[in-house]
């Protein structure tokens, strides 16, 4: 990066990039209700936090900077690239972009959205037929969507770690696993028994190893 061009303060950046991912975001998960709106609303305020820190002030380096500056003497923590700091802290003095933990985020940051969509297709397609979701990616966990919004939290974690996101973070993994109990209990009000063995064959949120068992609910 060049000397004259500023590493940090870029505003602009800040509303354009949490913009961009939040109308993407917004574009594979389609909230419709008061809880869908209520995740989409928490995972919009990581990204808002993470980009701040990115772009606009680099509140986390600044208060580890007496830490880091001790411990990685030859880095200029407050370059933009330093903002990286899982390549800077493992030694990774290349372009951070291209570094391991930058490349594994995109696949925590794509699979997400992929799954994400795909969960929503499902779900769509059921809500309109006024049955139980239980195909495709709803085949493997009961929650994908949730599940995507958390890998895809933790890509960004990966490429760019702050304190913010990283408290953030376990909240909002709370936050969601309670929205889907709640949706978990809706559903059994709803579909009973049917929605009883589709627990009972699918996990919640880690698919198994073994591949996902033929349901008795009909699939959405």
């Amino acid at each position: 990066m060049h000397d004259d061009v500023p590493a940090y303060g870029l505003w602009s950046l800040v509303i354009i990039n949490s913009a961009i991912f939040i109308f993407f975001a917004f574009s594979f998960f389609k909230p419709q209700t008061k809880r869908d709106w209520r995740s989409f609303g928490a995972f919009s305020a990581f990204l808002v936090a993470l980009f701040t820190e990115m772009y606009g002030f680099p509140l986390t380096i600044y208060l580890l900077s007496g830490w880091l500056q001790s411990r990685f003497p030859g880095v200029d923590w407050f370059s933009h690239d330093a903002g990286h700091l899982l390549e800077e802290m493992f030694g990774w003095r290349a372009n951070p972009h291209f570094g391991p933990f930058h490349l594994l985020s995109f696949v925590f940051i794509g699979g997400g959205f992929i799954l994400i969509s795909a969960g929503w297709k499902v779900l769509y397609q059921a809500q309109r037929h006024r049955t139980l979701a239980t195909g495709g990616v709803y085949a493997y966990v009961r929650h994908p969507q949730y599940v995507g919004f958390v890998l895809v939290m933790f890509g960004f974690l990966l490429q760019w770690p702050t304190l913010l996101t990283l408290a953030m973070f376990p909240v909002l993994v709370f936050m969601y696993v309670r929205l889907a109990r709640a949706e978990e209990r809706e559903s059994l009000a709803e579909f009973g028994s049917d929605y009883e063995r589709y627990m009972q064959d699918v996990p919640g949120f880690i698919p198994r190893l073994s591949g996902p068992k033929h349901s008795q609910a009909g699939e959405g």
